[in-house]
């Protein structure tokens, strides 16, 4: 008796599609701040248990993870979605336009999925169900990761994928790969993006507390002038680019966010605050430009006898996509979307936490464009803006392309 062939990525996503825009309308309509995805996980955790997973909730507070095991003896592969909303103020006009407020370091703010969190999970739930049905031919197992805070835990408290590996997510079994995808308004509707090496850069975030010695603005000679040594640093800081690094070898960016000090015109204050960001996608560049900051800092603020104190929040590291993991899977997602539609995009300055998981074991992580083909990619409101826009035709490409590089994983 002939056996019923196993349903290819496309036939499953097709089967899906219609219940993935609905939950990512429901999702984008009901967002969530970073460790507050409570409704979030409940929806998760109630679609995947109905498709008879084995699901842990609650970890690093609102996460979920889901364990399928293949019909088959194989590797564990990761497939990661993050979950978390924004503290911006939906102006886009949809039906199932976010209404949702919350309170943000202490300020009453809007809460919108303007970084297409709530795709991420919808597609995620999507490639679930399709590789369910498909279970017994599976070669080996899948984790389902829905994580978290991924744009920063609230200050005060640890979240996202560095507190998922910290309570032991890769402890009893790690995956063999981990997989993750990113829609981005920077790309037309379904073409993909796919990056060897490098990918993202690394974050860290920096102060400078400059101090000095207040005196009146009539009298400068009277005290020691922060706000002189703070502009000497701004200076002198922007030489570590442009003059010490060897940017041949890797881009970075050091900037400056805020400078804070003084209240009036005639007061020459104690102190000013000078805080800023670090991007780099190379590791050992990353730690010599954290060195030269605080040297730099410390000696000018010293020719003017000050002093400078420089504090760095270590943020997200690089990511960076295994080359030999890519080389075996560009062909597979070439093989979904077409030639034309699969690119090399260039380095991203942005950071993102999915690069904790790609330290541990081999890592790919890939884009999805999201902007109607009829308007211009480049010109699109930009994820994070409150005109983020998805075109949810490119969903189905997501989920295919998510299972396709799950089935080929696993044996299929």
């Amino acid at each position: 008796m002939a056996h019923a062939a196993t349903p290819t990525a496309a036939e499953l996503t097709a089967q899906v599609e219609q219940k993935v825009i609905t939950w990512r309308r429901d999702l984008h309509q009901h967002p969530e701040l970073s460790n507050r995805e409570f409704r979030t996980s409940k929806v998760i955790e109630k679609h995947l248990k109905s498709l008879g997973l084995e699901v842990e909730t609650g970890v690093a507070h609102t996460g979920v993870v889901a364990i399928l095991k293949g019909g088959k003896p194989g590797p564990l592969i990761g497939l990661r979605a993050d979950m978390d909303a924004l503290p911006v103020t939906e102006v886009v006009d949809l039906p199932f336009a976010s209404k949702a407020k919350d309170k943000y370091r202490g300020q009453d703010v809007g809460v919108m999925h303007a970084c297409g969190h709530d795709t991420h999970v919808a597609m995620l739930m999507g490639v679930a169900e399709n590789l369910v049905k498909v279970k017994d031919s599976l070669a080996g197992d899948v984790m389902f990761i829905f994580q978290p805070a991924e744009e920063g835990a609230p200050e005060g408290e640890e979240g996202g994928a560095q507190l998922m590996l910290k309570q032991g997510l890769f402890a009893k079994r790690k995956p063999d790969q981990v997989f993750g995808m990113h829609v981005t308004s920077s790309m037309p509707a379904g073409m993909i993006g796919l990056r060897s090496g490098p990918a993202m850069a690394s974050e860290d975030s920096f102060t400078i507390k400059v101090t000095g010695r207040q005196t009146h603005g009539s009298r400068p000679w009277a005290g020691v002038d922060p706000i002189v040594a703070a502009a000497q640093i701004i200076t002198g800081v922007q030489t570590i680019i442009s003059r010490q690094v060897d940017v041949t070898k890797a881009p970075a960016v050091v900037s400056f966010g805020a400078i804070n000090g003084g209240i009036r015109s005639n007061i020459i204050p104690d102190e000013v605050e000078l805080i800023g960001t670090i991007r780099t996608f190379d590791q050992p560049m990353r730690a010599e430009i954290k060195l030269k900051l605080a040297e730099i800092a410390e000696l000018q603020a010293k020719t003017l006898g000050a002093t400078a104190t420089t504090t760095i929040e270590e943020g997200y590291p690089v990511t960076v996509n295994n080359p030999e993991l890519v080389a075996l899977m560009r062909p597979v997602v070439e093989s979904v979307v077409g030639k034309a539609n699969l690119i090399e995009p260039g380095l991203i300055t942005g950071a993102e936490d999915f690069s904790y998981y790609a330290l541990e074991t081999p890592g790919m992580f890939f884009f999805l464009g999201v902007t109607p083909r009829d308007q211009d990619h480049k010109t699109a409101p930009s994820n994070h803006s409150p005109s983020f826009f998805v075109d949810e035709s490119a969903l189905k490409v997501g989920v295919q392309t998510m299972t396709q590089v799950a089935l080929s994983a696993l044996g299929q």
